[in-house]
């Protein structure tokens, strides 16, 4: 924000990474010389909520909080105003430039993202506990003899998330993937009243939802004793996110680290069954910067946190993928999911 006087944030996720606030309308006017020059706006709905969550910050209850906030910043000493021109329609926009005809609006996109990119140990905290809530989710699935042939990906779906729910999770992080047989090679397929069978490759793709923070994992296992083309799968996709992992370390560039992985795949001749990018940050959105992909651009850095997972898809037979979610650290990145990557035959 050096050259600016303010930024007005109207991004929901980004103001509650600034303000703690997690109401669904607000704008935020945050000012360069700090919080006691700072505004908050939301409507009557979220008037206690705005006090509580948010008590060291001046409030405005306004139903226009961006127009009000534009219009009233010139008062505040604003002459420099950003706002999140990725965040706003062509209509909001054309409302902004008319409400802020004191001050000289500049398009600022991605500056609150850049800081969220980087987590710090409260931020680390928190993930970690909505990592632990799949990971004891997954075991208790396990243990109760959720995945046999004969149940639906959709009940099993259904059971993952509520034991989630159970060991302390809010929600899911999102619509958790169960795909079962040729399904498994459909990367995010979503789940059906197909049942699973004996030698099927089962791909479970799942995450918490834990104090606004998300989790993400996946793990393949097959029913049964894996057949020869299943295990050899399951090896190549393994050594892939090895590499990926070992990969992830401070100042990498994210395509070079795409490519640490996805080199494996290819020389093993599966390059063209390995469709998406190798993995993407995440935090109070489930897929967020730093995106690691052949076409990915910028570095990490330490305290990101991002998911390693590639897949290798075979249509119509089945598909292996292996997910977790990792601290950027120096050395070896930290590993947030705990479950076991070896091939479990249920």
């Amino acid at each position: 924000m050096a050259e600016l006087d303010a930024l007005l944030v109207t991004n929901l996720v980004n103001i509650r990474y600034l303000t703690g606030f997690t109401g669904s309308s607000a704008a935020l006017l945050l000012h360069a010389d700090g919080d006691a020059a700072s505004v908050l706006c939301t409507d009557g709905r979220y008037d206690q909520q705005a006090a509580a969550e948010v008590p060291d910050l001046e409030r405005l209850i306004e139903r226009s909080g961006p127009l009000v906030l534009a219009g009233g910043a010139g008062a505040r000493g604003v002459r420099r105003l950003g706002f999140e021109s990725d965040a706003v329609t062509v209509e909001a926009h054309s409302g902004l430039v008319e409400a802020a005809r004191a001050v000289a609006l500049h398009r600022a996109p991605g500056l609150v993202q850049q800081l969220r990119m980087v987590k710090d140990e409260a931020e680390v905290a928190v993930l970690r506990a909505a990592c632990a809530f799949a990971d004891q989710a997954f075991a208790d699935l396990l243990a109760a003899g959720g995945l046999r042939p004969g149940r639906t990906e959709r009940e099993i779906a259904l059971d993952l998330e509520t034991r989630m729910r159970r060991h302390g999770a809010i929600g899911p992080a999102f619509e958790t993937i169960v795909a079962a047989g040729a399904h498994s090679a459909i990367p995010h397929h979503r789940p059906t009243d197909a049942t699973l069978h004996q030698g099927d490759l089962v791909k479970l793709d799942f995450g918490a939802l834990s104090g606004g923070y998300h989790s993400d994992m996946t793990r393949t296992v097959v029913l049964g004793p894996p057949a020869a083309w299943q295990r050899e799968l399951y090896e190549l996709v393994a050594a892939a996110q090895v590499a990926g992992r070992a990969a992830a370390l401070p100042g990498a560039d994210v395509a070079a680290v795409d490519a640490a992985a996805r080199t494996v795949i290819t020389d093993a001749g599966r390059g063209d069954d390995f469709p998406h990018g190798l993995g993407h940050g995440v935090g109070l959105q489930i897929h967020e910067a730093p995106a690691l992909g052949p076409t990915g651009t910028g570095v990490l850095a330490a305290g990101m946190t991002v998911t390693v997972e590639p897949g290798v898809y075979l249509v119509g037979r089945g598909g292996v993928r292996i997910e977790d979610t990792v601290v950027v650290c120096d050395g070896e990145p930290l590993l947030l999911t705990r479950t076991t990557r070896e091939l479990l035959e249920i």
